[in-house]
């Protein structure tokens, strides 16, 4: 008897760092978005994006912080273990959060294997660049993979006074090419000039995921409450709104409260 499953029935094959230096080295643009639960995992997971951060930006714009600094180690294992059981195609990255990319390096070795142990996701990101290569060194011996992250860095908020757009090109290309150097096997490069897009991109092999930098690199990155327009206030001038879910729920609603207030829901077909 055959035993084979049906092609229709084969789990799609893993995104893993050795199919994205492959999209970099066929010039296949890489697709990645937040996700923090598992009904938007699944959906995003089935659409073919390619990458699922588990961002520390969680705390912005689930939990409703001013920054990303509040959300912790186990915020973010509890949104990870959901997105990592979700996904069956993407690979899932998880943020180390403020400040455990900072602290002693074996605390952070430690923090990226409870990724790996405790959800089904496959790397982290650490934000930083020249500085952070010792210890994206370390932790990618201990067999922990590592995205970086250089340019705009959320975490350094208050050291930078603000959010703004880096242009340092001479720094930024070194911090990339140190990661690179260092083990990372991609690069998040975010808010700075194009032409600082371009140079990272230029200089280094593995892929760049960009945000708000440009359309040199390999792939891009969103914050999928952003992307559909499940927000309240401000949004960046990178980002391209494709929807708009905040109108869709709150009409809904409304349309909820008045059927309740007019008597007609529950109605016959809602009922036993």
């Amino acid at each position: 008897m055959d035993m084979t499953k049906p092609e229709s029935l084969k789990p799609p094959p893993r995104v893993t760092t050795r199919s994205l230096a492959k999209m970099r080295r066929d010039g296949q643009s890489i697709s990645m978005l937040t996700a923090y639960d598992y009904p938007t995992a699944e959906i995003l997971d089935r659409a073919g994006i390619d990458i699922l951060l588990v961002g520390d930006s969680l705390a912005m714009v689930v939990q409703g912080h001013d920054t990303t600094l509040p959300v912790t180690m186990d915020q973010l294992i509890y949104h990870a273990e959901m997105v990592g059981r979700a996904a069956k195609r993407a690979m899932v990255v998880v943020d180390l959060p403020f400040p455990e990319g900072q602290l002693e390096i074996m605390r952070t070795v430690a923090c990226g294997a409870r990724v790996l142990k405790e959800t089904k996701c496959h790397a982290v990101k650490l934000e930083g660049g020249a500085e952070q290569a010792g210890r994206i060194e370390t932790m990618v011996t201990a067999g922990i993979p590592v995205m970086a992250h250089v340019g705009l860095r959320p975490q350094n908020v208050h050291v930078e006074g603000g959010y703004r757009v880096k242009r340092e090109i001479k720094t930024l290309v070194n911090d990339a090419v140190a990661a690179e150097n260092a083990g990372a096997f991609a690069v998040l490069v975010e808010c700075v000039s194009t032409e600082v897009g371009q140079a990272i991109n230029d200089a280094v092999n593995v892929p760049t995921i960009g945000i708000g930098a440009g359309g040199a690199t390999t792939g891009q990155v969103l914050v999928t409450n952003d992307l559909i327009g499940l927000t309240s206030g401000y949004s960046p001038k990178f980002v391209r709104k494709m929807a708009d879910v905040s109108t869709t729920i709150y009409e809904a609603a409304i349309q909820y409260r008045d059927a309740i207030a007019d008597n007609t829901f529950p109605g016959d077909a809602e009922s036993f």
